[in-house]
């Protein structure tokens, strides 16, 4: 049977950082409230399998689906903007496409050929974009290509997109996103970069149907007759991503305002229905006039890359968009000895996840500080770990505990992997990933926030809550309000006598949007709120 599905995919040049997956989120989202049943797919050029084991500050963080999968921050917009089906099947690597061909020679199954970019690899990528819409029965597969035209390491994915296309000529449309500057020494906006990133994407074979051009003011009707005629375009086929003056959360709006779902749709023979986007325009107005300001102190130690904790800026600014307020985040190092001085001008306290022994001291001492003054705690995987160890030195009394991540000798062992509690070795070099479900205590402000008894959460972790500390906790006051559906494992512990002071061992960032914010962060910003009322 032929596949019927339509196609849509975005390339990027000039530049790297335009913004393609925000863009292509929001593009997904106007197509989306049209009805049309979507699927996203990120094609990374990098050779690592998965972003897992890359350093935060070279790429961001790691966006978890609930199939475990290890995927680009991207998928975090896609998530957010959207309601398509997230999976494995949202993200292939040049690591992945690789290691799949080279497994399929090694068994034997190209029967002695010579195996080779065209049409192996580019086969194997064919392949992934068809699964990528069958996994989630689409009526469209959004596909973005990352990097940069003109990267030798993008070149295979562009041949299998321009394969793809030649084999399905009327089911696919090709958008390419690019660069048009403003020069302020010439006084003018120069469009020869755009010109030369189009002309080395024709030169490939792919002739863009649509460009959007990401610009600091609005293109001139000249400049998008100059572009057009370069890439043998109307004037209407050009778009604009101006800068947005006050939130991305504009993209959308403006996006829709200059047309470019309609024009998708037309292209692609799609209903274009009139949508809502209220809600939207909400959120902006929120943003452009809040009640006020709250103040969140993050207290980790990759700040200096914003993207190292995408997810969880996006989160606190849903919650204070819900709540009405703006944010002010301040980054705080935990390896900094005026981080105490920084904290105690904050409305609440977020301790994210992470790795490693560097900062976890700082961590400990800003859990104590926001324990003992009632300020308002959030931590998250590491974060909640951070709790309990502060908990145990300081309430019960056990100076000398730690975790085995950070001191793998320690006598009190309060957080440690799975496999020390057992007394097995084959479960410590794994992590645990992915959607696992969790029950709730009825009275604890969990089970307030979810406003349910059973919940499904994402985690990212090897080290976990050791239970033989777990009575004794309890009677200190230390509340256990979520458990893992067999009950072995604390997934949500809280200070029984304390405002709002919550761990969580899973990643509630990774399902947060802006129009519905996720369940603790709205909690935790309304308990911040609450906090800076009584000042």
């Amino acid at each position: 049977m032929p596949d019927m599905r339509k196609y849509l995919f975005v390339t990027g040049g000039v530049v790297s950082s335009l913004g393609k997956g925000l863009t292509m989120a929001s593009v997904a989202m106007l197509l989306e409230k049209k009805g049309i049943r979507l699927a996203m797919l990120k094609l990374d050029p990098y050779l690592n399998i998965d972003p897992g084991t890359m350093n935060p500050f070279e790429h961001g963080e790691v966006y978890v689906t609930d199939d475990g999968a290890e995927t680009d921050l991207d998928l975090g917009h896609y998530y957010r903007y959207t309601h398509s089906p997230l999976s494995r099947a949202s993200i292939a690597t040049s690591g992945q496409i690789y290691d799949t061909v080279i497994k399929k020679e090694r068994h034997g199954d190209y029967l002695g050929k010579t195996v080779q970019v065209i049409p192996h690899i580019t086969d194997e990528i064919k392949r992934r974009i068809a699964h990528c819409g069958e996994v989630a029965d689409a009526e469209l597969v959004l596909v973005e290509i990352g990097g940069t035209v003109g990267d030798i390491e993008s070149l295979p994915f562009l041949e299998a997109i321009r394969q793809f296309r030649h084999e399905r000529p009327h089911n696919c449309l090709n958008i390419h996103m690019t660069y048009v500057p403003y020069l302020k020494a010439a006084g003018e906006v120069k469009t020869k970069p755009t010109q030369h990133s189009i002309q080395t994407l024709r030169g490939i074979g792919i002739i863009p149907d649509l460009i959007i051009c990401r610009c600091e003011q609005p293109l001139s009707r000249e400049i998008k007759d100059k572009i057009g005629l370069f890439a043998n375009l109307s004037p209407q086929a050009i778009f604009e991503a101006i800068d947005v003056k006050h939130s991305i959360y504009e993209v959308p709006l403006t996006l829709h305002r200059d047309g470019i779902d309609a024009r998708i749709c037309k292209e692609l023979c799609l209903p274009n229905s009139v949508i809502d986007l209220s809600a939207w325009q909400e959120l902006v107005k929120t943003v452009i006039s809040p009640k006020g300001t709250l103040t969140i102190g993050i207290v980790g130690k990759y700040l200096q890359h914003q993207d190292a904790y995408k997810s969880i800026f996006e989160a606190l600014e849903h919650g204070a968009l819900a709540a009405g307020y703006s944010l002010n985040i301040r980054a705080i190092e935990s390896d900094k000895e005026e981080m105490i001085h920084e904290l105690s001008g904050c409305d609440g306290c977020l301790v994210p996840g992470g790795f490693g022994e560097r900062g976890w001291e700082g961590k400990i001492a800003a859990a104590r500080y926001c324990r003992e003054h009632n300020l308002p705690y959030f931590g998250i995987c590491l974060g909640m770990q951070v709790l309990a160890v502060e908990f145990a030195r300081h309430v019960m009394g056990h100076i000398h505990a730690n975790s085995t991540e950070m001191d793998p000798h320690t006598k009190m062992p309060v957080i440690s992997l799975l496999s020390e509690m057992l007394h097995r070795e084959d479960l410590g070099g794994t992590m645990r990933l992915g959607a696992y479900q969790c029950l709730l205590q009825e009275g604890s402000k969990a089970h307030a926030a979810y406003g349910t008894s059973s919940i499904s959460e994402r985690h990212r972790h090897r080290y976990e809550f050791n239970n033989r500390f777990k009575q004794e906790a309890e009677g200190a006051g230390l509340v256990f309000s979520g458990m893992s559906q067999d009950g072995s494992l604390c997934e949500i512990a809280e200070i029984r006598h304390h405002p709002w002071m919550v761990g969580v061992q899973f990643h509630p960032e990774f399902k947060s949007r802006p129009t519905q914010p996720h369940p603790l962060f709205r909690d935790f910003i309304a308990a911040a709120a609450k906090a800076k009322s009584h000042d």
